[in-house]
């Protein structure tokens, strides 16, 4: 089997109640605003969800065996994430993306069985995710 890639670049921005303290999961949204209780957000302004990613994309993160990276920069800070695509990926959520450590799946999962979550990214990086003016760049890269 040929392996294949496709690359997705997502743009969102940084805001002053990121906490990024949850356990299993992160998460990034095209909301503009969220509460103390979005403890797995890490970016908000997003300009895609999961429904706005390639035709191409979605197929490849759908295949068995499909390899997904996260990297995500901000303000010279950057972290790797990761995780694996799953057949059972909707990809259908309006307005969200998130990559879970579990299997678990729902129309915002983008990715399964991620090495971090929220929790685990560095606090260097979410101090520059606290800042609504930092631009946030998360490049998705998939292969089978």
């Amino acid at each position: 089997m040929n392996c294949a890639e496709e690359v997705e670049v997502i743009t969102a921005y940084g805001h002053e109640l990121i906490h990024a303290t949850h356990k299993t999961t992160f998460e990034i949204t095209k909301d503009e605003d969220l509460t103390p209780r979005g403890d797995c957000i890490i970016a908000v302004k997003a300009d895609k969800s999961v429904v706005d990613l390639s035709r191409r994309f979605r197929e490849l993160a759908r295949k068995p065996n499909a390899e997904i990276t996260i990297i995500i920069e901000c303000e010279g800070e950057k972290e790797i994430v990761k995780a694996s695509g799953d057949p059972r990926l909707t990809y259908t959520h309006m307005r969200d993306l998130v990559v879970r450590k579990s299997t678990y799946i729902c129309d915002r999962t983008l990715a399964i069985k991620a090495d971090k979550a929220a929790c685990d990214l560095s606090r260097s990086l979410i101090r520059k995710l606290k800042n609504p003016e930092n631009k946030v760049k998360i490049t998705l890269k998939v292969k089978c």
